[in-house]
């Protein structure tokens, strides 16, 4: 194994395991309202990352993506994505969902195959088909035994999904693609927080020390996996990068089980399950095309 992959296996479990981890963070600032949370969380990734951008010297392609007619409204349509998704887990985490979400992640995957059958126009093969009918099985067998659509798990697999759809047709990196994003956003989130002073009710300051150190380091803790991300997906095949991913929802899965001690059901565990065979489906099936296409490199 050479230097540089030895690299890439290293940001790519840093990446995955900062994002697994992640609701031990917003669950130690439980005292601020998810809204104003999220509020913080683009103020505060609006100045780190430009101090990266900054840093990198990556204000050129910041400019360029901003002159593309079409990539503005493709950066405005992720941005709202990603607001989406980071209310959603954010409120999950608050309200007791982390194993919901941990779900949402699991079937994430199996999300963006059927979003690049349906809008891409990529070939579905047998195995992939298989894969995500067990995801829908396992969906529906939640809405029939539990009696209640997972919304909160389908919310942040199908935003999340789309935002990498967005960003997959976009020409801007990962880092100066955020950075616009969180521009974007930084009106209605800044505002919101000068209203929430106006009020007398914002949490900023108000709340402890180490509180109020924690909302500072939102942007942080926001923006550190994605630049390790970056960092991986440079260094490692993208069959390599994928098979790190499940690590995310499976300390989520974790967290909420053993540590937050929110309910895992048998009906939750058969749900888990179907959604956890069609992984294992999905994972073979790419597992064998990138064998196929080793040997025919060869």
């Amino acid at each position: 194994m050479n230097t540089r992959t030895r690299e890439g296996l290293f940001f790519a479990a840093a990446t995955f395991i900062m994002w697994g981890l992640l609701p031990i963070y917003w669950k130690a600032l439980k005292e601020v309202a998810p809204l104003e949370l999220i509020c913080h969380r683009i103020v505060w990734s609006f100045f780190f990352l430009a101090f990266v951008v900054t840093a990198k010297k990556s204000w050129g392609e910041i400019l360029t993506a901003l002159k593309d007619p079409k990539g503005k409204i493709l950066l405005a349509a992720s941005s709202s994505l990603i607001a989406v998704n980071w209310y959603t887990f954010i409120w999950s985490v608050s309200n007791n969902h982390v194993v919901e979400a941990s779900l949402g992640y699991y079937i994430n995957p199996l999300v963006n195959v059927l979003l690049g059958f349906i809008v891409m126009g990529d070939k579905l093969n047998r195995l992939q088909a298989t894969a995500i009918g067990f995801a829908i099985a396992g969906v529906l067998y939640s809405v029939i035994d539990l009696g209640r659509f997972p919304y909160i798990a389908l919310t942040l697999a199908v935003s999340f999904g789309l935002y990498g759809l967005v960003r997959k047709v976009m020409k801007v990196e990962s880092i100066p693609g955020l950075f616009i994003e969180t521009t974007i956003l930084l009106p209605l989130a800044g505002g919101y927080l000068l209203w929430l002073n106006s009020q007398g009710t914002l949490s900023f300051g108000t709340i402890g020390l180490e509180e109020t150190t924690l909302l500072l380091g939102a942007g942080v803790v926001t923006s550190i996996p994605l630049i390790c991300f970056a960092n991986a997906a440079r260094r490692l095949k993208l069959m390599t990068l994928g098979m790190f991913q499940y690590l995310s929802p499976t300390l989520m899965l974790l967290l909420g089980v053993f540590m937050y001690d929110e309910p895992f059901s048998e009906a939750r565990l058969v749900t888990f399950c179907f959604i956890w065979i069609g992984i294992a489906i999905y994972l073979y099936d790419g597992i064998h095309k990138h064998m196929n296409s080793a040997q025919k490199a060869k």
